[in-house]
């Protein structure tokens, strides 16, 4: 077990938290009328709900053998990759007012496919605008979640 691993969980699960108890101040609605704290809601407890899953596939896997431990030369990388996502989305959070939903949800699409490691700029770019719009069209237009418009107005 790497304490990695378990720390990456236990910052993924207090996120959730701290997103579920933020949303839950905001009006939630109904599923027939959701509220603008709703998506934020449910994603919140879907981050608990990995995490936890994650943090129990870690705690109850098999010990490995001491020599077939995996590289310790990616532990760096993964704690870079956890630190910029977390980063995306206090920025996300940040300015999620100012630029309108389908701008913000864009822009953390494509800053997270970076951060994963996808470099060719036109399949981010096409998966970006894909997520964005699709996002867009069912939380807005489909379930009329009310959402900021920003100063593109949309």
């Amino acid at each position: 077990m790497k304490k990695g691993e378990i720390f990456s969980a236990l910052v993924l699960f207090l996120f959730g938290a701290a997103t579920v108890i933020l949303s839950s101040k905001m009006e939630i609605g109904t599923f027939r009328k959701a509220g603008t704290g709703m998506f934020p809601f449910f994603l919140g407890i879907l981050l608990m709900v990995l995490s936890g899953s994650l943090l129990l596939k870690i705690f109850f896997k098999n010990k490995k053998a001491p020599n077939d431990d995996e590289s310790e030369i990616e532990a760096p990388e993964a704690k870079k990759q956890l630190v910029l996502f977390l980063c995306a989305l206090v920025l996300t959070a940040l300015f999620f007012d100012k630029l309108g939903y389908p701008l913000t949800s864009f822009l953390l699409m494509l800053s997270l496919l970076r951060i994963l490691g996808i470099k060719q700029w036109g399949i981010n770019i096409l998966i970006s605008a894909v997520a964005a719009a699709g996002s867009y069209f069912l939380f807005v237009q489909v379930l009329n979640i009310p959402m900021p418009k920003g100063w593109i107005g949309i």
